[in-house]
């Protein structure tokens, strides 16, 4: 059986190969390595199966990320047109968890006049209301201004610019791909996701 052939004396590790300690060794260093990269993204590997961590499911409503207690779920009118974005996380009502364990589920919300939308972006709004990632796509940055003047969201990092009436997509800076959009409806006047990021959030497009 294999078991039995893979120890013997060290006679027996070819001439090339690492020895089983160093092999350990840099097993353990891969593994080390890995786990810094995903938390460098807001994602530890062992809590990434955490209700908290999970992106945005359907039907979550949106709450403050400053954090109210109880959570207190959004309707429009909390968003005010040409303000800063708010900064929200999902929240799973059933359950009572905001889904606030990783940084890659915070959203700006933004409120503009529906008659100004791409046919795109006001199927993805709620009365004039649309929710985008807030990690910017370049380097993982939060994205947090509003630039009243371009109607624009803003990374102060590196200076991208993106068009939330476009939803999102790259008007200015080194960016090279829009921030993902959370499509919303609202449901009994609350402000609900409709369906999951239009494609993954971070300075990677990475499932």
């Amino acid at each position: 059986m294999k078991q039995q052939r893979l120890i013997t004396s060290p006679a027996s590790v070819r001439v090339g190969e690492p020895d089983p300690a160093r092999r350990d060794a840099l097993r353990r260093g891969a593994c080390a390595c890995l786990g810094a990269g995903l938390a460098t993204v807001g994602v530890s590997p062992a809590r990434a199966d955490e209700p908290a961590s999970q992106r945005p499911a359907p039907g979550d409503r949106l709450v403050l990320a400053a954090g109210d207690e109880p959570p207190r779920p959004l309707v429009a009118s909390d968003v005010k047109p040409g303000a800063k974005p708010l900064q929200v996380f999902p929240f799973d009502a059933a359950a009572g968890v905001v889904r606030d364990g990783s940084r890659l589920n915070k959203v700006l919300l933004v409120k503009l006049d529906p008659a100004g939308l791409d046919d795109a972006a006001r199927s993805r709004a709620a009365d004039g209301v649309l929710a985008f990632s807030a990690v910017c796509t370049h380097q993982g940055c939060d994205v947090s201004e509003w630039n009243e003047a371009e109607k624009a969201l803003l990374c102060f990092c590196h200076f991208s610019r993106f068009d939330p009436a476009r939803l999102g997509q790259v008007v200015a800076g080194p960016a090279s791909r829009g921030l993902p959009n959370l499509p919303l409806k609202l449901d009994g006047g609350l402000l609900t996701v409709a369906s999951p990021f239009s494609t993954s959030p971070g300075a990677k497009a990475a499932g």
